[in-house]
């Protein structure tokens, strides 16, 4: 079923120079094939990438050197991903409707309802290296029929496991991402087509809500910064926008890209989760590291 390391594909694109960085060798990789969604992308600093098969309900390993193996079966449809600094892998369970931790024993909840309601359906998280989780809760497809809130919401779980929405936007709420500081949280709305950032303080509180990036071609999903606080946007394509909000460049892929995350060990490979494949590529700019 999946595409081991021999039968890689090599795709070379050409770009411009993007901020300062020579970009015109960028090749894209194709890992593994043959899935029926991706999504979730997340390296960890043991050295291997997690990423969900979402419809085929399991979460899969890729170790270089290794290749694929199964990481975690019957994974209550596992979408977005994320380690916190202890190494801990913190996972969104669209359909248990919640936000899990994984332990020696097991996996601990963190949050399953708000206000006594339980959540929508868990897309998308990222974790501040204090400890201060962030994330996202829409409904897509059959998971509308079933809500029990009458909104869609992006939450802040603090390290005392104090739960609070932080906005109930009007469209969905997909991808989220922190920039290198971890003083802007960043949101992807995948209805309105846009991006959402809020400022966020020390103790966690987000404020000053505003509107950075709209027209995205294309739903927005998963996001990610570099170390220049560059936004990585899965749309169409793979947009790369300034902090401020300005379209860098566009990058092509084989099939439409739903996440992605920095990895390897100096954090400058850009992973990609594309529909029913997984890719990679090799940049001269390094991810914001998150833990």
């Amino acid at each position: 079923m999946m595409e081991g390391m021999g039968m890689l594909a090599w795709i070379l694109l050409l770009v411009s120079a993007l901020c300062g960085q020579d970009f015109t060798d960028l090749r894209i990789e194709k890992l593994a094939g043959n899935f029926r969604f991706t999504d979730g992308p997340v390296w960890s600093k043991e050295g291997f990438l997690l990423f969900s098969d979402v419809p085929n309900n399991r979460v899969v390993k890729w170790t270089p050197g290794i290749g694929l193996q199964t990481y975690r079966e019957n994974s209550a449809g596992a979408s977005g991903h994320a380690f916190d600094a202890q190494g801990r892998l913190i996972s969104c369970e669209t359909r248990n409707r919640r936000l899990v931790r994984k332990t020696k024993d097991g996996w601990e909840v963190l949050a399953d309802r708000f206000e006594g309601k339980r959540l929508n359906a868990p897309n998308d998280v990222v974790v501040r290296r204090d400890g201060h989780i962030y994330f996202t809760d829409p409904a897509f497809g059959e998971q509308l029929d079933r809500r029990e809130l009458d909104f869609f919401g992006v939450y802040h779980i603090s390290p005392k496991g104090e739960l609070e929405v932080i906005a109930k936007p009007k469209g969905r709420p997909n991808g989220v991402a922190l920039s290198p500081n971890g003083r802007i949280l960043y949101v992807s709305n995948s209805d309105e087509r846009a991006v959402y950032a809020y400022d966020l303080d020390g103790a966690g509180r987000a404020s000053q809500e505003r509107l950075l990036l709209t027209g995205i071609d294309g739903p927005p999903a998963g996001i990610r910064t570099d170390e220049k606080g560059n936004l990585w946007v899965a749309c169409n394509q793979l947009a790369v926008y300034s902090s401020q909000g300005k379209l860098l460049k566009t990058i092509e892929l084989a099939e439409t890209p739903r996440n992605c995350a920095f990895g390897d060990a100096d954090f400058q490979t850009l992973y990609v989760t594309a529909m029913t494949s997984v890719y990679r590529v090799r940049l001269n700019v390094k991810g914001a590291i998150p833990y």
